[in-house]
C-alpha cells in the first residue's frame, strides 16, 4: 500500500506520518530529506524543482515491488504530484490512500511554523509568510483529512489505522 501525505509546511504531516510509519513497519519517505541531500550534493546550478520528487517516487516503486508499505510525506500541494503518486501506486498493483493534514487553528499553525527546529542537516524551514503565500491546489479527490489542532498524534494515528484497516484487509483477500 501507497499511503500519500499531503498538507502546508507545519500542519503535523512529518510527525503523523513517521508515527503511522513506526506502527505499520512501513518505509517513510520524505521528500525535505531527499531535496535537502541533493541541494547538499552541490551539483545544483538552481533550485531543486521536481528532482526531489521524481527520486522519491523511483524509490517509493521500488519499495512497493518488494512488499512493503510506503508512506510518502511531502507538501504535495499540486494535482500533478497528486497524480503523480497514484501512478506510482497504480504502476506496483498496491492500493492508494491519499490523506491531507491540516492545522485549522491558524494561531496554533503559525506557532509550530515559527517555533520549529529543522531534524535534517541543513534544510531551512519555510517562514510563516512563506507557509500562508504557498500555492497549494485544492484536491480533486476526497482525502482522508486529518485536523491536527483537533486531536493529538496518537489519536491522529489511532483514527489513520482505522481507516486503513479496510484497506489492507481488502488487499490482503485479493492475494
Amino acid at each position: 500500500m501507497l499511503i500519500i501525505f499531503g498538507g502546508l509546511p507545519g500542519s503535523g504531516k512529518t510527525t503523523i506520518s513517521r508515527a503511522l510509519a513506526k506502527e505499520l513497519g512501513a518505509v517513510h519517505l520524505r521528500i525535505d530529506t531527499i531535496e535537502q541531500n541533493i541541494r547538499a550534493s552541490d551539483m545544483l546550478s538552481s533550485e531543486v524543482g521536481p528532482a526531489g520528487y521524481m527520486v522519491g517516487y523511483g524509490i517509493a516503486e521500488d519499495n512497493l515491488t518488494l512488499g512493503k508499505i510506503v508512506v510518502a510525506d511531502s507538501v504535495n500541494p499540486l494535482k500533478v504530484t497528486r497524480d503523480a503518486w497514484l501512478s506510482v501506486a497504480a504502476r506496483s498493483g498496491v492500493p492508494a490512500v491519499e490523506i491531507e493534514i491540516v492545522c485549522s487553528d491558524r494561531n496554533e499553525h503559525r506557532w509550530r511554523v515559527e517555533t520549529r527546529a529543522s531534524d535534517v542537516p541543513g534544510l531551512v524551514k519555510p517562514r510563516w509568510e512563506e507557509v500562508t503565500a504557498h500555492y497549494y491546489e485544492s484536491w480533486e479527490q476526497s482525502p482522508i483529512v486529518i485536523d491536527t489542532a483537533k486531536q493529538g498524534v496518537d489519536e491522529a494515528v489511532a483514527a489513520l489505522l482505522s481507516q486503513l484497516e479496510p484497506v489492507r484487509y481488502r488487499e490482503a483477500r485479493e492475494v
